[in-house]
């Protein structure tokens, strides 16, 4: 009797995380990623409650999965993870997708899947304007320079195409990285540019470098960034492509440009 019980309680949380998830579209992002994501003490017209009482994220992929969201008929639920949480929480149905400026490399294709890309970038390193480094123009330029990079992304890996440079230990999250940066612990670090022109629109202290000569070599898988899903979700994957055909390029702009204006000083 014991194990019937067991088997009937089973199928009943079975079917009503079931229910649940058929209602809602739950998205994990760090909520710490100016302009793509953020925290907010104080809720928006543009922001969404952060699962668990977390306060309430903001920024680029929040508008962006309000529109898949809504596209799916589902409610959007916001899942704040670290980093390096984010690929296993999908994998284990935690959540339903990552939106979380996530740039779909060779590496993390062999254990997710991608959808096409809703916003493409480039590479560049946020220093001091007070700084030597403020004013490089090519990656020689950062010889002797500080540097460094968010932990398991790209970004820290081509930190080894500026000759000479001082490759610090990669740090968890880009407000560490701010920290770092205004203490004068390090010279700079590696950001795409939306994250960069975010930086400095909280720090008037900051700049960033824009190379002449091209900058750092990387593929345009590396430089977009996409939603990644658990793999197997074909369906999932097209629809959410059909979402994204849907948004030009001026609007995708149109919607980073207000990111970076509506983004609280205080953003984590």
């Amino acid at each position: 009797m014991k194990r019937i019980v067991t088997i009937l309680l089973a199928a009943v949380l079975l079917l009503s995380a079931c229910a649940f998830a058929e209602g809602t579209f739950r998205v994990g992002m760090e909520c710490g990623y100016p302009p793509f994501n953020w925290t907010q003490v104080e809720p928006d017209e543009n922001s969404v409650p952060i699962d668990g009482g977390m306060g309430f994220a903001g920024g680029y992929d929040v508008e962006i999965a309000k529109q898949i969201a809504s596209a799916l008929d589902k409610e959007l639920v916001v899942v704040k993870i670290e980093w390096d949480g984010l690929i296993p929480a999908l994998q284990s149905g935690m959540i339903d997708a990552v939106i979380a400026g996530m740039s779909p490399t060779a590496e993390r294709k062999v254990t997710v899947d991608f959808t096409d890309a809703y916003y493409n970038s480039d590479l560049v390193v946020v220093v001091r304007k007070d700084s030597p480094f403020a004013a490089a123009k090519t990656l020689k330029d950062f010889n002797g320079a500080k540097i460094t990079g968010q932990l398991n992304t790209f970004h820290y890996t081509v930190i080894d195409q500026l000759e000479g440079v001082n490759k610090l230990p990669a740090m968890e999250t880009f407000p560490a990285m701010t920290v770092a940066l205004s203490s004068g612990a390090i010279d700079g670090y590696i950001s795409e540019r939306p994250g960069a022109v975010s930086a400095c629109a909280a720090n008037d202290d900051f700049t960033y470098v824009v190379f002449e000569d091209g900058g750092f070599s990387a593929s345009v898988e590396e430089t977009s960034v996409a939603v990644a899903v658990k793999q197997g979700s074909d369906e999932l994957i097209a629809q959410i492509n059909d979402v994204l055909a849907g948004i030009d390029t001026d609007t995708r702009n149109a919607i980073m440009d207000a990111a970076v204006l509506n983004q609280p000083v205080t953003a984590e």
